[in-house]
């Protein structure tokens, strides 16, 4: 199977996906030593093309791929599209678009929460697909017939599924549904968070004010720290090592040598001498200036039991429009929504999920709808 190596034959390719309506693209890549994946192969097809890339060509430019995934004549279709989207954003610096990502297409069209792409290529073709070649180190080379035609149906049998999830979404005038889910995915501050947020993707152990000011300022310098050395955010301090830092404060290389989670003589390191610089800023960050511990929601007494009948209520729904609950409301939704009603500022009460769910709900917690078995079943009907 032949693989684009040369600059020429990149050009020729993108040109022929550039007069397809849409293409589909996946990448396989590596990150388990670095902090931004290592592009190794990238697949697209069309109606009419196939092409497998290699990025690791030696002296092969991208440019070609990255306007195409920035022509807003294509549709780029992916499959769980996260991680294939911050590879384009981080080496092209742009966000493809437009964008269609069959998970979240399969979502709102009743094919479950999450769904794999060979459980979807499953359902919708009746292929079942080869997954042997998984665990592929994708930056060897030459790479095999068998992991090459692996590679390939991951983009081929997509267009079947993109076709068929597409009309569906028509049919069911759902298309817009899917506009708004693409909204997050499109947008740039998705791929490029803020180092300063880095500390609240940690599990929050830690409630004091203090202690959480270490844990913001050591996260960002080592979210930063990561990216510029480009290795794994693990690489360059654990977490664990982050909460005994926040714990103990250390302001100089000997505290810091006293701590059990980081190295031996690690402390003297121009690295340890960066992180103890943060440390102490921190510290001197005036107490009212601290962050707080985030506000985590906690049903007052006595909303359980509407929680539970609004939870009957979401599946009485989810059923009727052929999706998985957790697509129109999550668990907090429905806590929220049964304790503040109208005032709870949750995703089910916006948008689509709202016009499908969230007013509903707000009918039943005003006492406008009742639910009751009905030859055996349970329904919904009018106060």
């Amino acid at each position: 199977m032949h693989v684009i190596a040369t600059q020429q034959e990149l050009e020729a390719a993108i040109a022929t996906f550039e007069k397809s309506d849409f293409v589909t693209v996946d990448t396989e890549f590596i990150r388990e030593t670095t902090f931004w994946p290592v592009l190794c192969l990238i697949q697209m097809a069309a109606p009419d093309a196939t092409a497998l890339i290699d990025p690791l060509a030696p002296g092969i430019d991208l440019a070609p791929f990255f306007r195409l995934m920035g022509n807003e004549k294509v549709v780029k279709v992916f499959h769980a599209a996260r991680q294939d989207v911050e590879i384009v954003v981080h080496l092209g610096n742009l966000v493809p678009h437009p964008l269609f990502d069959t998970q979240v297409a399969a979502m709102v069209c009743g094919f479950g929460d999450s769904v794999s792409y060979d459980q979807l290529v499953q359902k919708v073709t009746g292929t079942q697909l080869d997954k042997s070649s998984r665990f592929t180190d994708w930056r060897h080379r030459p790479l095999s017939n068998k992991q090459l035609d692996y590679a390939l149906a991951d983009v081929t049998h997509l267009i079947d599924v993109y076709l068929h999830l597409k009309a569906e979404l028509e049919r069911e005038g759902r298309a817009h549904w899917l506009n708004e889910e693409m909204e997050v995915l499109t947008s740039r501050s998705t791929y490029d968070p803020d180092p300063e947020d880095a500390w609240k993707r940690l599990k929050m152990r830690l409630r004091k004010p203090q202690e959480l000011a270490v844990v913001q300022a050591v996260a960002a310098w080592r979210e930063r720290e990561a990216r510029e050395r480009d290795v794994p955010r693990g690489r360059v301090i654990k977490d664990d090592a982050i909460y005994e830092i926040a714990q103990q404060q250390p302001r100089d290389a000997e505290a810091l040598g006293r701590l059990r989670t980081t190295p031996k003589g690690w402390e003297r390191s121009a690295t340890a001498s960066a992180l103890l610089a943060a440390v102490n800023e921190a510290l001197s960050v005036p107490r009212e200036n601290m962050p707080k511990p985030p506000k985590h929601f906690q049903p007052p007494e006595g909303s359980g039991a509407a929680a539970e009948l609004l939870k009957v209520l979401l599946r009485i729904v989810a059923e009727k429009e052929g999706v998985a609950p957790k697509v129109l409301a999550s668990s907090d939704d429905i806590d929220r929504i049964a304790a503040e009603g109208e005032k709870a500022d949750v995703p089910a009460l916006h948008g689509w999920r709202k016009a499908v769910f969230g007013d509903v709900a707000l009918r039943l917690v005003r006492g406008e709808l009742g639910i009751k078995f009905d030859k055996r079943r349970i329904v919904v009907f009018d106060l």
